[in-house]
């Protein structure tokens, strides 16, 4: 596995690697973390991951999805 490019961000660490065929996204927010897989034959490289990575409306859903995980750990957490 080797890393393509990391992706500073105010909200949340990106790291994108390569291996076994297939682009890895992975962001990391505090103990959280969502990864994507792409398949490499499924973009033509680098440049497209980029765009993906810098695309505003998948940032606002990561963003979304961070915050709805968080509720979910809490919610079970204050069921036990």
């Amino acid at each position: 596995m080797r890393i393509v490019a990391e992706y500073p961000s105010v909200d949340f660490k990106i790291t994108v690697f390569s291996w076994n065929g297939k682009y890895l996204l992975k962001i990391e927010k505090g103990m959280f973390e969502q990864t994507y897989k792409i398949s490499e034959m499924d973009i033509s490289g680098d440049e497209e991951v980029k765009k993906i990575v810098e695309d505003p409306i998948f940032i606002e859903e990561i963003k979304t999805r961070f915050k709805n995980m968080n509720l979910s750990l809490n919610d079970a957490l204050n069921r036990i």
